[in-house]
C-alpha cells in the first residue's frame, strides 16, 4: 500500500533536512574556530579516550624529566667536588714530598702543617656540600651535616634514588662512607690521616713515609669519581630519550586531535553549497498558498 505525501510531511523533512545541514556547519566552523576535531568528548569517544591517555602520558613524561634534571643536578655537583677533593689531596700529597728535603727547617715543616690543616677544613667543607639546602654526601640524612667537629662523623649510607621511568630508579647521590670515612689498613681515614701528618709535622717530622696511605685514599676517590661519571652518562641518555619521547607523543596527541585546516575550510565550502542548493529545493517544494495569490 503506498503512502500518501501530504505537504506537512514535506514541510517537515526539508527543515529536517536543513537543521541538520546547519549542524554540519556549526560543527565544522567550530572545528575552524578551535582548531581542534571535537569539543566535547561526546563529538568523538575515542579520539577523546586517546587524547585522555596521551595527556597522562605528558604528565609523567614532564615528571620523569624533572626527576632526571634533579639527578644530574645531584651528579654534577658531586662531581665537582669529587674533582675539588682531588686537587686538595693532590695538593698534600705535594707536600709530603716536599717534607722528605733534609734540608728543612723545622719551621718549615710547621708551616707545612698549617697548611695540611687549612686543606683540612677545605676538605670538610666539601664533605658538606649542599644542594637545595640538603647535604649531598650524608645519604638520605640529608639535614644533618656529615662533617662536624674535624671529622666525618656521618654513618648513613642510603641511596637517594629517583625514577627517571616507569619503575627505573636511579641513584642520585654519592656514598660519602666509601669517600670521605674510607679507611686504610691502620683504620684512618683522610681526615683522621691528615691530622697525623699534622701532629708528625709540627713536630719537625717529615710524613714522606704516609705516601701509600695518601695513594690509596687518591686511588680511591678517582675510582668513585669514575663510577660517578658512568651513571652522569645515564642520566644524559636518560634524559636525551624523555625528550624524544615528548616529541612523539605530542605529535600522535596532534593528529588525534587538530583538526586539518585546509580540509575543514574544503569541508566547509562543499557544506555551504549544499545548503544553498537545499534552501533552492526547499522554495520548489513549498506549494503556494492562497495567500500567495491574494499579494
Amino acid at each position: 500500500m503506498s503512502v500518501r505525501i501530504t505537504q506537512n510531511m514535506l514541510n517537515n523533512n526539508m527543515m529536517r533536512n536543513l537543521n541538520n545541514s546547519m549542524g554540519i556547519m556549526d560543527k565544522l566552523q567550530e572545528q575552524l574556530s578551535s582548531g581542534r576535531k571535537i569539543s566535547r568528548p561526546s563529538d568523538d569517544p575515542v579520539v577523546a579516550a586517546r587524547g585522555m591517555l596521551y595527556r597522562s602520558s605528558l604528565m609523567e613524561n614532564s615528571q620523569y624529566q624533572r626527576n632526571a634534571t634533579e639527578a644530574q643536578s645531584w651528579m654534577e655537583l658531586s662531581d665537582e667536588s669529587l674533582g675539588e677533593s682531588t686537587n686538595v689531596l693532590q695538593r698534600i700529597r705535594e707536600l709530603m714530598v716536599q717534607s722528605g728535603d733534609a734540608s728543612l727547617a723545622d719551621d718549615s715543616l710547621k708551616a707545612m702543617a698549617e697548611e695540611i690543616k687549612q686543606l683540612k677544613n677545605q676538605l670538610g667543607s666539601i664533605a658538606n656540600a649542599t644542594i637545595g639546602g640538603r647535604y649531598i654526601f650524608a645519604g638520605t640524612d640529608t639535614l644533618r651535616a656529615p662533617y662536624q667537629n674535624g671529622n666525618y662523623v656521618s654513618t648513613n649510607s642510603s641511596e637517594i634514588r629517583l625514577e627517571v621511568s616507569k619503575q627505573v630508579f636511579v641513584p642520585v647521590n654519592v656514598n660519602g662512607q666509601t669517600i670521605f670515612n674510607k679507611q686504610d689498613a691502620d683504620g684512618d681515614n683522610m681526615f683522621k690521616l691528615l691530622d697525623a701528618m699534622a701532629s708528625k709535622l709540627e713536630l719537625g717530622t717529615p710524613v714522606n713515609d704516609m705516601l701509600d696511605k695518601m695513594d690509596f685514599q687518591i686511588d680511591n676517590l678517582l675510582a668513585e669519581r669514575a663510577s660517578l661519571g658512568a651513571r652522569v652518562n645515564r642520566i644524559e641518555l636518560v634524559q636525551e630519550r624523555l625528550a624524544t619521547e615528548e616529541v612523539n607523543v605530542s605529535e600522535l596527541m596532534s593528529t588525534n586531535e587538530d583538526a586539518d585546516i585546509a580540509e575543514v575550510i574544503t569541508n566547509l565550502k562543499t557544506q555551504e553549497n549544499v545548503h544553498r542548493s537545499a534552501l533552492g529545493a526547499g522554495a520548489r517544494i513549498i506549494q503556494p498558498t492562497l495567500l500567495d495569490f491574494l499579494r
